[in-house]
Parts: structure tokens; C-alpha cells; sequence
């Protein structure tokens, strides 16, 4: 007897786990994992296992890690999902960092607004709560994705690149240069906004070192922007994506619009950015203007396509490895390698070295990613003409249709022919 059960399902005996949620209940089970790990067993380790993690695994670069995340997530909206290269995303990291910093200092200290922040009644300036800050600064950098995106989307491949590097450049040079803006100080110019309200949870104020209940924060940040990127993929709006990726010019004939589609993209992506931007705002404390330098979007673009491109878990593994290996894995592998050789090299250098290594080494055995999209994986593995012709595909061989319309070309060049008594051609190519 057939079982009713899918083949999907029926992989794991004794665990009816549909395919689609195993990724979904293992990031909550490793999230879980970490926390109980950080609250619990970690404080109650040996010296040497305190060091351990304090060294390799410290809970300010897993923060850092999952601020990551949620930035890479966002651009894995618009570059695999809508297949348009942006180089120039660090700019809704920088807006979201900078709405919290308008919105949760005292740096505006003309005016006292209070709306649930986390600083003194008495305090000068604008302090309004984390959680409305995540909203606003989400709305905002939807709206300057429309206003970037609206000139820019027209242009394609390379020349969208290009434009949109010029954006990522033109936006933290505003900031960096923002503290006279018409006799107006905007941005505190290269000194930045510091420091920024604390998360408030009720009545508790978070403060620097509580970061395990960030860390709690940031995860749900980063699931609540993972279950909406895989709700809009399987969404009339994801499939339109997914159709400018592979053909724009077969999308628009079968009726997507292509401005407006592209648009949302670049909109949704732009939501990620800027909650990123409010949470890293939060995890160092404040904002500043050289934190959000280029190479912050090639990092990211890096992630991307390192952990594979339109696939949700496999762009949230290459932000982990990646940021891990940038913050901690290679200052403390430099660190130990020194001490044991007694040399005095500095690994952390030759950290876009080690990248552009990977990467090369990436797009020549496996192109598609760590975790590839599944659509990404056929097309990628698709063998090319040369590769079906070495394989044996009779491509040389003269097909018996084309005989005979050459055939019929000859004889129709040469003229009508005379027939024998048997109705059929003398073959002599006799005109009558």
C-alpha cells in the first residue's frame, strides 16, 4: 500500500516535517541554542572556556553578525530575487543608522519630544522608543529607495551598477559633510551622533553590556525580514521578480510592469537596510560617517553571493561565515598564529585578499553558492552547445527534410524537366 505521506516528508522517520519548514524550525532551534548557551552554560564555564568563547566566539560579533544578516537579506531581494545589480546599498545602512540617531539622542537639542525613549524626561532633544524608530526608519528608507531607484532603474547591467556606486558614494559623503548644511548641522559632520537611547523593554533599559537580550532583539529582527522575503517570493510579487531575473523582455510581454516591479524591489530591500541601520546604530552606541564606506556593500554583495543568491539560508550562512571571519576569525587566527611562530603579521589586512580569493575560487567550482536557489542551480548547470555536442549530439549530421529541399531548389533553378513514360523525371535537366 502506497503511503499518502509525501516523499518529502516521509525522509526523516518518525519526524513529519514538511521540506519547506526544516530551515525555519533549525534557525529557531540554533537561535535558542545560543541564547540558553550565552545565559546559562558559557557564565558557568571554567576560566578556559570563558576565554574560549571570549576570543572565538564573543557575543558582540554574533550581534554584529546577525546585523549583517539582516542588511545581506535585504539585498538579496533586489540582486537575487529582481537580478539588479546594486553597489551602492551601504546608503539605507547609513539612512536607517542615521534616522536612529536623529531620533533617539539629544543631538536635535533645540526641541524635548519624548515618545516612549529610553532616556530622562528631562533630557533635550528627540527620544522616541526603538521599536517606532524600526518603523520610521523602515518607511524612510522605502521612500529614498523609490527616489534613488525612480531615475535609475531605467538603466541596465552594468550602467544600473554604475549609477547606483555613485549613490552609495554620494549619500555618506553627505553625511560625512552634513554639519553646515545652509548654517544648519544635520549630521554632526565626521564626528557622528553619539551616543543613541538604549532599547527600552517596558520599563528596562538595556545598556551595553545586556547583550544577550540584543542579541535576543536582533534575531527577531532578522526572522521577522526572513518571513517576509519568503512570503514575497512565493507572493504574485516574487514570481514577477523572479521573471525580470531570468528574461525582462519575456516579463514585460507577458504584463509586468517592469518600472514598478523593480521599484518595489528596490523599496523592500531598502526596509532591510534601514532596520539594519537602526540596530547597528544601537549595537556601537551611535552613528558614524565612516562606518559606511563602499567597501561595506561589497561585503555584502560578497555574502550574497557567496551563500548563494535568491535563496534566503544560504544568503543568511554567507553574512554568519562572512562577518564571523571579518570581526573575529581572522584577528584572533592571526593572533594565535603569531603566538605560536613568533611572527608579527597582521592577518586582518589581508582580509579582502582572503575574499576575493574565495570568491574566485567560488565562481570557478561552484558558481551557484553554498546553498544555491534551486532555480539558480539548473541554470548554472545547464550543459552549453559545446557540451552537448562533445557529448554525442548529432548535431552535423543532415537532416532528410533539408535533402529534399535542396533537391527541389535544383530542380527548380534548372527548370521544369521532361517526363518519361513512367511519369518520372528523365533526370537529364531538359528544358521543354
Amino acid at each position: 500500500m502506497v503511503s499518502d505521506v509525501p516523499s518529502r516528508v516521509r525522509r526523516m522517520p518518525g519526524l513529519a516535517i514538511p521540506h519547506r519548514m526544516r530551515w525555519p524550525l533549525g534557525y529557531t532551534a540554533a537561535a535558542v541554542l545560543v541564547f540558553l548557551a550565552y545565559y546559562y552554560v558559557i557564565p558557568n564555564l571554567g576560566a578556559d572556556g570563558q576565554t574560549f568563547f571570549r576570543n572565538w566566539l564573543p557575543l558582540t560579533s554574533i550581534n554584529e553578525a546577525l546585523v549583517w544578516v539582516i542588511c545581506a537579506l535585504g539585498l538579496n531581494i533586489v540582486v537575487g530575487y529582481a537580478g539588479l545589480l546594486d553597489l551602492g546599498f551601504v546608503a539605507f545602512w547609513a539612512l536607517g543608522g542615521y534616522t536612529a540617531g536623529w531620533l533617539m539622542s539629544g543631538f536635535f537639542h533645540q526641541v524635548n519630544v519624548h515618545i516612549f525613549g529610553g532616556a530622562l524626561g528631562t533630557a533635550s532633544g528627540i527620544h522616541i522608543s526603538f521599536w517606532l524608530v524600526l518603523l520610521i526608519g523602515a518607511a524612510f528608507c522605502a521612500v529614498w529607495g523609490v527616489i534613488i531607484g525612480a531615475p535609475t532603474l531605467r538603466l541596465k547591467s552594468d550602467y544600473l551598477a554604475l549609477v547606483t556606486l555613485g549613490f552609495g558614494e554620494i549619500i555618506p559623503q553627505v553625511f560625512t559633510n552634513g554639519d553646515n548644511i545652509g548654517g544648519f548641522n544635520l549630521t554632526n559632520g565626521s564626528k557622528g551622533i553619539t551616543p543613541v537611547d538604549p532599547i527600552g523593554i517596558g520599563s528596562t533599559r538595556l545598556g551595553p553590556f545586556d547583550l544577550v537580550w540584543k542579541y535576543l532583539i536582533f534575531v527577531l529582527i532578522a526572522a521577522v525580514v526572513v518571513f517576509i522575503t519568503l512570503r514575497l517570493r512565493d507572493g504574485r510579487l516574487g514570481r514577477a521578480w523572479l521573471a525580470i531575473r531570468e528574461d525582462e523582455l519575456a516579463a514585460s510581454m507577458m504584463g509586468v510592469p517592469l518600472m514598478r516591479t523593480k521599484l518595489s524591489a528596490y523599496a523592500v530591500g531598502a526596509v532591510a537596510g534601514g532596520l539594519a541601520g537602526v540596530a547597528f546604530a544601537t549595537h556601537v552606541g551611535g552613528v558614524l560617517p565612516d562606518r559606511f564606506n563602499f567597501s561595506i556593500s561589497i561585503t555584502l554583495l560578497a555574502m550574497v553571493v557567496l551563500g548563494g543568491m535568491g535563496n534566503v539560508w544560504g544568503v543568511m550562512l554567507g553574512a554568519l561565515v562572512l562577518a564571523w571571519v571579518n570581526s573575529t576569525g581572522l584577528p584572533q587566527f592571526g593572533t594565535s598564529f603569531n603566538e605560536e611562530f613568533g611572527t608579527n603579521i597582521n592577518f586582518p589586512s589581508y582580509n579582502y585578499l582572503l575574499f576575493g580569493g574565495i570568491l574566485v575560487l567560488m565562481m570557478l567550482f561552484r558558481r551557484e553558492g553554498i546553498l544555491p536557489e534551486s532555480r539558480t542551480r539548473l541554470v548554472l548547470h545547464e550543459p552549453s552547445r559545446t557540451d552537448m555536442e562533445s557529448l554525442g549530439a548529432d548535431m552535423e549530421a543532415p537532416a532528410p527534410e533539408l535533402d529534399e529541399d535542396e533537391s527541389l531548389k535544383t530542380a527548380v533553378a534548372e527548370g521544369p524537366v521532361i517526363a518519361d513514360e513512367t511519369g518520372t523525371g528523365t533526370g537529364m535537366g531538359e528544358k521543354v
